[in-house]
């Protein structure tokens, strides 16, 4: 984001480590509260409710914690385990209580999970580890609300059961990206590259709330729906 103006912070807090950025900074301090206060209620609800923490499968509930309600909502829709989407779920509350202090740009990655709603386009990198194009290209975000996730079987500390170098979901929220980017992952892997990618993009576009998908997979990409323009973030010139 080239524009004047903007504030950027990064903030790390116990596993979520952030980048939030505003026009406002009031709206900043807004989205570091939000997370703190999540997690808070999240990690209260785990201790009784350990099944939620473990389970790959989503689990049913009933009454919970705004942000355990919406873990669940995404996860159930992606049928994958909440954690699944614990990420992308923070990063949406935050920039709700961003909106709510009346900014117009507002942006939180959490962990590679993007959630952003703003007045101007948003540039994003691919971040895969080593493999080819990662860092080099990435994405420009000008419809919004979006929400962006990034799973990896090969570069990623978080569980994935594929080989993707990378599976990168647009979404209506970053929780449902969260989710279903984990979901596609995991079907990711054989030597069938070009049948394996498309059975992760007819896998992506059947998740309720998924716009687009992008697949990184042994060097092949593959792409489907409502993806941004591609864009180079570090060009070599």
């Amino acid at each position: 984001m080239k524009k004047k103006n903007l504030s950027k912070r990064a903030f790390r807090h116990k596993e979520s480590n952030c980048t939030i950025i505003s026009d406002k900074e009031s709206a900043i301090e807004k989205a570091i509260s939000s997370i703190k206060y999540h997690r808070r209620q999240l990690e209260k609800y785990i201790k009784e409710h350990p099944r939620f923490f473990y389970s790959l499968e989503p689990v049913p509930v009933d009454n919970g914690p705004k942000v355990v309600m919406l873990m669940a909502e995404a996860s159930a829709k992606a049928d994958v385990g909440p954690m699944a989407a614990v990420a992308g779920v923070l990063a949406d509350l935050a920039v709700e209580a961003m909106v709510s202090d009346g900014c117009k740009v507002a942006v939180v990655e959490n962990g590679g999970e993007v959630y952003a709603v703003s007045n101007q386009p948003v540039d994003i990198a691919l971040a895969a580890g080593d493999a080819p194009l990662s860092k080099e290209m990435g994405f420009r975000l000008k419809k919004f609300p979006l929400g962006v996730a990034t799973s990896s079987g090969l570069y990623s500390h978080a569980l994935s059961f594929g080989d993707a170098e990378a599976v990168t979901v647009f979404a209506v929220d970053a929780g449902v990206a969260d989710a279903a980017a984990t979901a596609v992952a995991n079907l990711i892997k054989g030597d069938d590259v070009r049948g394996v990618i498309r059975q992760g993009i007819d896998r992506a576009l059947s998740i309720d709330g998924v716009k687009g998908v992008f697949i990184l997979y042994r060097g092949v990409v593959g792409k489907a729906g409502q993806v941004p323009e591609l864009i180079k973030v570090n060009p070599q010139k």
